[in-house]
């Protein structure tokens, strides 16, 4: 194992230094942070601590030589082959919720967490709410959070892909939200005939051909089904707006993010009365539209 520049080989580092010395590896590689971190030191604290297999151990606590060759091992693999730290560890949280997540489901990292937390407020009475859609749901994390915020609600969740619904299975029964969650194989809606809801909610593919190809090597090793939507990046969008405000309850609303897309969803829907929403802990590309705009998009 490469030698901890601040203390001498037969020494045993503690955690601290094991964190601040993976995190300086992590850095001199150029790996890509963007899911689940920001940063150099929280990637690094995660690996180090899932590796120690106790993620509440004190940071002064001495790591003896055995355990450092298992964290090694794991920055080694998430340096080589630049694999998201989230899915060595197969953990991350989303709006406060713990989650698992492999490579079957896109990693959580959704400014939606956030009004999700906030309840969907001002754009909705949460005390109303009583069904929510989550249309291309993958891990589960949105309807998942969804369900805990509206305790009394009924959630769906939605994908065209049976590996993701099998991950979001288990974070289902990991939350014991069986009698309240129901996950469908679906694409879009063609699931859900007869269904309205007073929240629909997305974080559908929306990554143009191009964009694509110049994406960080941690992004291959997620689905390509949740990321690719056609050349532009609107394929998703479009079947969402499409259809999507049919199925919405009067004074329902409808939530979706297109991240980088989302210049090219104004361009492409310039009469479209969107709302994009703001976010205090970073984030955007997220728009609104509620059911009485119904009339104006159609």
């Amino acid at each position: 194992m490469p030698r901890l520049s601040h203390t001498s080989r037969s020494a045993k580092p503690t955690v601290r230094e094991l964190i601040s010395h993976s995190a300086r590896r992590l850095q001199r590689a150029g790996v890509f942070f963007g899911h689940g971190t920001d940063n150099a030191e929280d990637e690094a604290a995660a690996l180090v601590l899932h590796a120690l297999r106790s993620p509440r151990l004190a940071y002064e606590q001495k790591v003896k030589e055995s355990d450092r060759a298992g964290i090694d091992a794991l920055i080694r693999r998430r340096i080589d082959e630049r694999i998201p730290a989230v899915y060595l560890t197969g953990q991350t949280w989303f709006a406060g919720l713990p989650f698992y997540v492999d490579s079957r489901a896109l990693i959580p990292r959704s400014p939606l967490a956030e009004l999700i937390e906030q309840r969907f407020a001002p754009w909705i009475e949460p005390g109303r709410v009583t069904t929510i859609l989550d249309v291309g749901t993958g891990s589960g994390c949105i309807a998942i959070a969804c369900a805990k915020a509206f305790p009394k609600s009924r959630v769906d969740a939605v994908d065209i892909s049976p590996d993701a619904l099998a991950v979001a299975a288990r974070n289902v029964r990991r939350h014991r939200l069986g009698k309240r969650v129901r996950l469908l194989e679906s694409s879009y809606f063609s699931a859900l005939k007869g269904e309205s809801y007073d929240i629909i909610v997305s974080n559908p593919p929306y990554v143009g051909t191009r964009e694509l190809e110049s994406l960080p090597p941690e992004y291959a090793h997620e689905p390509r089904m949740a990321l690719a939507a056609g050349r532009t990046g609107l394929d998703a969008v479009r079947e969402i707006l499409s259809e999507g405000l049919r199925h919405l309850k009067p004074k329902g609303i409808l939530v979706v993010e297109v991240g980088n897309t989302e210049a090219a969803v104004r361009r492409a829907f310039r009469k479209v009365p969107f709302t994009w929403l703001e976010f205090a802990r970073g984030g955007g590309g997220v728009f609104l539209l509620s059911a009485e705009q119904c009339p104006a998009i159609r």
